[in-house]
């Protein structure tokens, strides 16, 4: 579906805190008017701009600004193609393919121009939502989350707000991690509109965090509510997460980042005590520090990933507490390394934690 936003008007695209006049010019005759975005979601936005001067026009470029989470505020610049003349008009295409946003994603923009005379116009900023107007959405909102929905009751989207504000409450007191962004949460109908609404989506793809916008999209039906609220736990940890621990020396092990997400949606499905039981029994246990990577792509190892790394995770908040596993989180945001961490915080290294697991998880089934 198109939609198209211009600098008189407010549409569907929802251009927010439009300020600038129609027309931006300097002190010489250089004329730059700022006419409008089209997008088309979830594939692309198209920016536009036509300028005249009594001197051919030589250099066009958008300068852009996203609202997320950077070590630094980062102005992106794109050249628009054209022809020099006197009177341009010209565009700018964002192709997703290459760099997707998520569903509600912000992005401040200008335009700059140079004629031949040397003469730059820069036109005001503005802000437009990369919206999925392909739905009718609602919303509801409580202290820090937002919920959209378009299908299903108000009592259908309520609960779901009751799971995010538990989650994050939950995340607060237990492992001390807290955020100061909104939080905004996409439920589509189903996994499948969810990928649709998605470039390059996993098959498998049910929910995702993009994390540095602090925006969660899941597929939830009103019928499928227990695997929902699971979801949505997940998800809202990995974003919780990511959100305290955001620093420019990388990211938290695997392990740590989907064990904690794990460990939030409650007691782990069946499916994944059996594919640790088996591997316990079978001494066919991954080793940590290879869990400190990606995981397989392999179905049963990647299943197994998952499981190991939500026991050891619940092995350290029940065995060491939520002051520990806090500190550890702390010490990754200041780029140490997981041995390091893992000594500050519990007094073992990496063998030794896994070691006293393995002890630990091989006593539980056996008594199980």
């Amino acid at each position: 579906m198109m939609r198209r936003v211009t600098v008189v008007a407010f549409l569907v695209l929802s251009v927010v805190g439009l300020t600038l006049s129609p027309v931006a010019s300097a002190p010489s005759t250089l004329q730059v008017v700022d006419t409008g975005v089209v997008a088309q979601f979830p594939a692309s936005l198209q920016f536009t701009v036509s300028a005249e001067s009594p001197y051919p026009v030589t250099d066009v470029r958008l300068l852009y600004q996203m609202d997320k989470m950077n070590y630094a505020t980062v102005t992106s610049e794109s050249w628009a193609s054209f022809e020099s003349s006197t009177s341009v008009r010209t565009s700018w295409t964002w192709d997703m393919r290459r760099a997707s946003l998520p569903p509600g994603a912000e992005i401040t923009y200008w335009w700059k121009v140079r004629d031949a005379s040397g003469v730059i116009v820069e036109t005001a900023p503005a802000t437009i939502a990369f919206n999925d107007d392909r739905h009718e959405w609602q919303s509801i909102e409580s202290d820090r989350v937002t919920i959209f929905w378009y299908y299903g009751s108000d009592a259908f989207a309520r609960e779901l707000l009751n799971v995010c504000d538990a989650a994050v409450e939950s995340l607060a007191q237990d492992i001390g991690a807290r955020v100061d962004r909104r939080i905004t949460v996409y439920i589509y109908q189903s996994a499948d509109d969810l990928r649709q609404a998605m470039v390059y989506p996993q098959d498998w793809t049910g929910g995702v965090a993009f994390t540095d916008y602090g925006i969660v999209a899941l597929g939830i039906g009103p019928g499928n509510m227990e695997w929902g609220t699971r979801a949505l736990r997940h998800e809202l940890t990995h974003l919780v997460v990511n959100t305290l621990t955001f620093s420019p020396y990388g990211g938290l092990p695997t392990w740590l980042d989907e064990g904690l997400a794990m460990d939030s949606e409650g007691e782990p499905a069946s499916t994944f005590v059996s594919v640790l039981r088996q591997a316990v029994e079978s001494d066919a246990l991954i080793s940590l520090r290879t869990l400190n990577g990606p995981f397989s792509s392999d179905t049963q190892k990647a299943y197994l990933s998952y499981a190991q790394s939500s026991s050891i995770v619940h092995y350290l908040l029940s065995t060491y507490g939520a002051e520990s596993m806090h500190e550890l989180l702390t010490l990754f945001t200041r780029g140490e390394t997981v041995e390091f961490a893992l000594r500050q915080s519990y007094g073992k290294g990496i063998e030794d934690i896994e070691a006293d697991w393995r002890a630990a998880v091989g006593v539980k089934m056996a008594n199980a």
